[in-house]
C-alpha cells in the first residue's frame, strides 16, 4: 500500500458510491467520474454482480483511482474484493473483525460508526478513517461533537443525505470528505446524468476549497 486514505482524500475528498450499478455500465460511469476528478469509487456488495464491477473498475482505472467495495459486512468478503483488484473496504458498521481482516490483507478500511463508543473501537481495530453513518441523523452538530474527542488527523466522512448545498455546514463541523450515494448515482442513471451530478458536487467542493486538509 503506497498511499493512505488521507493521501487519496487530499486529491479529491469525494467518494463515489455506485450502489446498484451493473458490470455492463460501470466503466462508462467510472470514466465520467474520473474525468470529473473523483479518485475514490466503491461498489456496494449488494449491487448486481459487484465483484465483476469492481474488477472492471480496477482493471480500467486502478492506476488512477482507489477502487473498492462498500457494504462489506463479513470478513470473508475481504479477500474476494482483494482478488478482483479492490483496495478499499467500506462498511456500514464498525465490526472489528472486518476491519482487522482488511488490514491483514493490506487494504484500507473505512468502517461506519455513529457513536463515540463505536468510533473508538473502530480506531483501536485499525481503521484508516471513519464513515459517519447515517449522517443525516447525526447532523453537523454530531460530527463536531465527535471531532472534539477523536484524533484530529483521523479522516471522518459523513455518508447519507449529502447534497452539494449541504456540504458547507459539514466542512465547518470538521468533515474530511463525503461519501456520495443516490445524490450522485441512482440505478439506471446514464453516464451523462452522472457527469452532470459530479460537476455539481465538484463545483460545491471548489467553492469551499481550503476547508479540508488545509
Amino acid at each position: 500500500m503506497t498511499k493512505g486514505l488521507t493521501n487519496w482524500l487530499s486529491e479529491c475528498p469525494l467518494v463515489a458510491i455506485l450502489r446498484g450499478v451493473t458490470p455492463d455500465e460501470v466503466v462508462a460511469v467510472g470514466q465520467v467520474l474520473i474525468n470529473s476528478g473523483f479518485k475514490i469509487i466503491e461498489v456496494p456488495l449488494n449491487s448486481p454482480a459487484p465483484f465483476d464491477s469492481i474488477a472492471r473498475l480496477a482493471d480500467t482505472f486502478g492506476d488512477q483511482a482507489l477502487i473498492g467495495a462498500g457494504t462489506v459486512t463479513q470478513a470473508g468478503a475481504v479477500e474476494e474484493v482483494k482478488a478482483v483488484g479492490g483496495r478499499l473496504i467500506v462498511m456500514p458498521h464498525g465490526d472489528p473483525t472486518v476491519i482487522r481482516a482488511a488490514k491483514t490483507a493490506d487494504m484500507l478500511a473505512l468502517p461506519g460508526t455513529f457513536t463515540a463508543t463505536e468510533a473508538f473501537a473502530a480506531v483501536a481495530a485499525g481503521a484508516d478513517g471513519l464513515k459517519l453513518f447515517p449522517a443525516e441523523i447525526a447532523g453537523p452538530v454530531g460530527l463536531k461533537a465527535l471531532r472534539a474527542v477523536l484524533p484530529p488527523a483521523l479522516p471522518m466522512l459523513p455518508v447519507g443525505g449529502i447534497t452539494p448545498l449541504a456540504m458547507a455546514a459539514w466542512w465547518s463541523a470538521g468533515a474530511s470528505g463525503f461519501g456520495l450515494g443516490s445524490a450522485l448515482y441512482k440505478p439506471g442513471d446514464s453516464a451523462d446524468t452522472v457527469a452532470g451530478k459530479a460537476r455539481s458536487f465538484q463545483a460545491a467542493l471548489s467553492a469551499g476549497q481550503g476547508t479540508a486538509f488545509a
